[in-house]
């Protein structure tokens, strides 16, 4: 695993960070907000909220890891386009786009926009001891409960106006639903929340990330088929009979970061993560290496997305970690083969393509725009980095 780690953290620093370093807008702020699939910047593109977070925490985190000096000036200038432009100041919360000169274009608040800014700004506290940060990270964590968060039902609410009225969650909905309650959102409270108790823990926040992951495994996961289910409605029914693999295996290793991070001892959880593992390892893994994204009914959609190759190179990782069972390493290895082969966008300054299709060529889809980012493939180097190092 060691010789992997290497070639990994070299990646990492010579490829994939490079590439987003040159996003850089030193005029107006944060990164620019868009490369197209031939790699032409648009210094126009708008800016989301959700990317400024996850560059962000790439770049906080890349510096707690490696200590590089560049990369946490990178997070300096990160912070402030965050804090001055995309936080509301009024009305609070993060919005979901501002234009390239940081204006507000989408004022819309969704709970997952927020969550990031949480796992954000708290990484950003834990490599800066700036105390502002941390205070807005807890100002938003109060609102999330405040304002997104249904007790009675123990959700997460989804997307809200400027001033934090309910819309419709058109932003997290797909499959021909709208969905009052998503996986994908608590899945990434829980991220935010588990990052948030590193930086700053609480009583209080510890009994919030206890009770979500009471619910991850009481609503969400179903202990029979071994899958987290994806939309509901208010009531915590299930909308639609789909398999996210991708979100299945990052929800393994999330989880089970969270049990560590606040020490808990929970058999039943410990079995959960296990068991999602092996179970996407046996049902979504493909014979070239590679992780296909979903399934609906009885239809496979058998595209390779560039996060969930990341996300399952952690995931079995993990549970490489607690299990020792080679069948995990065969799989680190044999997807991180087919990363390389596939994945990587080896055109000059390229980074990852967005997809390749079951035809096997890549998707002619951006290579950054406000879903794509630094955030699920520095993530996963990162991780390797720090964990092989201190096995």
């Amino acid at each position: 695993m060691k010789e992997i780690t290497s070639e990994i953290q070299q990646h990492l620093e010579q490829k994939i960070l490079p590439f987003w370093m040159q996003l850089k807008d030193e005029q107006h702020g944060g990164f620019y907000g868009g490369v197209d699939y031939h790699l032409e910047i648009d210094q126009q593109a708008d800016k989301g909220g959700i990317a400024t977070a996850r560059f962000l925490w790439t770049f906080s985190a890349a510096y707690r890891v490696t200590g590089k000096e560049e990369y946490l000036e990178h997070a300096h200038h990160l912070y402030h386009f965050l804090r001055d432009k995309l936080y509301d100041q009024e009305y609070l919360g993060i919005y979901w786009l501002v234009d390239y000169q940081g204006q507000p274009k989408d004022t819309r608040k969704h709970v997952y926009a927020q969550s990031f800014a949480i796992y954000a700004l708290s990484e950003y506290y834990r490599v800066t001891k700036t105390e502002e940060a941390l205070v807005l990270a807890n100002e938003i964590y109060h609102l999330i409960e405040e304002k997104g968060y249904d007790q009675e039902n123990r959700a997460y609410g989804e997307e809200f106006d400027q001033f934090w009225n309910p819309v419709s969650n058109e932003m997290l909905s797909e499959n021909g639903v709208v969905a009052e309650i998503t996986m994908n959102t608590h899945i990434h409270v829980l991220e935010a929340y588990t990052n948030l108790y590193k930086a700053n823990p609480t009583d209080a926040l510890k009994q919030r990330i206890l009770d979500l992951l009471e619910v991850h495994y009481e609503k969400i996961y179903n202990p029979n088929t071994k899958f987290l289910s994806v939309f509901f409605d208010k009531q915590w029914n299930s909308l639609v009979n789909m398999k996210s693999f991708g979100h299945d295996i990052e929800a393994s290793w999330l989880m089970d970061e969270t049990i560590k991070t606040i020490g808990l001892s929970d058999k039943r959880y410990d079995q959960m993560v296990l068991d999602i593992a092996y179970n996407i390892a046996e049902y979504a893994m493909q014979a070239d290496g590679s992780l296909i994204n979903e399934q609906v009914d009885d239809h496979y959609d058998e595209t390779r997305i560039w996060w969930v190759q990341a996300e399952a190179m952690v995931g079995y990782l993990n549970a490489f970690e607690h299990t020792q069972d080679p069948k995990f390493k065969q799989l680190i290895e044999n997807l991180w083969s087919y990363i390389k082969k596939h994945i990587v966008d080896n055109r000059e300054n390229g980074e990852w393509y967005w997809s390749i299709e079951p035809d096997g060529k890549p998707a002619e889809r951006a290579i950054g725009e406000p879903w794509k980012t630094s955030y699920h493939n520095s993530r996963f180097c990162l991780e390797f980095i720090e964990r092989v190092k201190q096995s």
